[in-house]
């Protein structure tokens, strides 16, 4: 075992005994999943989500209502099945097609930290999964990403083993920058995958799996707070939605978020 795994793998019992009491809700599943790649050094969690039980938690998560790219996002989309998942569920009733969104605004907005998400992705053409950070400062000009980055840590337009990162700062109109990275690994497409971010001051340190796939240091680095949403993407870029056999589902294991101790 490499030594930033052993400290990290040593260190993360004290982690979750530097959580507040109360802090959280339900019960934790298990650690085994955390990425081994993460650099070493403590990390204590400060906020998370198990999707446990059978009604979305309010106190930390909104849903989304509103018309969205070819489609609208629906809060009945949005929902958990009572095994300890979050479904956003892409659907088609008459001539309309919807799927689930939700996101942390105004509830958790956080800089810098370990982000993770467990997944499971859809099977159909013509939608995607998206699980992403975001502020209203991306649309702020003049002084880079660092007054607000939109940060994909995953988005899966593809039905085939690959998923893209991707960094846009500078709004979204003629002085916009972005920056992607797509990964490729055999089996993506079946069971559950972990997607992470290591955001800090100096960089962005994006895993699948635990592997690192991507450090940069583009748009000169978020410094700001930023809210965690997870979508469902109806548009062209997932392909025609028009051949997918609905309904079509992106099922959440967990989320959780950790910041670094410092010494």
């Amino acid at each position: 075992m490499n030594r930033g795994l052993l400290l990290f793998s040593l260190c993360l019992p004290l982690a979750w005994g530097c959580a507040p009491l109360g802090a959280f809700r339900g019960s934790i599943k298990p650690m085994k999943d955390i990425p081994p790649a993460i650099s070493g050094g403590s990390w204590t969690l400060v906020w998370h989500d198990e999707f446990e039980g059978t009604e979305l938690d309010e106190s930390k998560w909104e849903r989304v209502d509103c018309p969205r790219r070819k489609g609208f996002w629906d809060p009945k989309d949005a929902y958990l099945d009572g095994e300890g998942h979050l479904i956003l569920r892409t659907r088609k009733e008459g001539d309309r097609y919807s799927s689930g969104a939700v996101r942390t605004r105004g509830k958790f907005e956080h800089a810098f930290g370990l982000w993770i998400c467990r997944c499971k992705f859809h099977t159909q053409e013509g939608h995607w999964p998206a699980y992403w950070l975001f502020t209203g400062g991306v649309g702020k000009i003049g002084n880079g990403g660092r007054d607000g980055t939109e940060i994909d840590i995953m988005e899966k337009p593809w039905l085939h083993d690959q998923i893209q990162h991707a960094l846009h700062w500078d709004g979204y109109g003629e002085h916009h920058q972005g920056k992607a990275q797509r990964v490729n690994r055999e089996g993506l497409s079946q069971g559950f995958h972990l997607f992470s971010l290591e955001w800090n001051e100096n960089e962005y340190v994006f895993y699948v799996d635990g592997v690192e796939t991507w450090r940069t240091d583009l748009g000169g680095v978020s410094q700001v707070p930023s809210y965690l949403k997870l979508t469902e993407e109806i548009d062209t870029w997932g392909g025609d939605i028009a051949q997918a056999d609905l309904p079509d589902y992106f099922t959440v294991d967990y989320v959780r978020v950790y910041d670094r101790l410092r010494e």
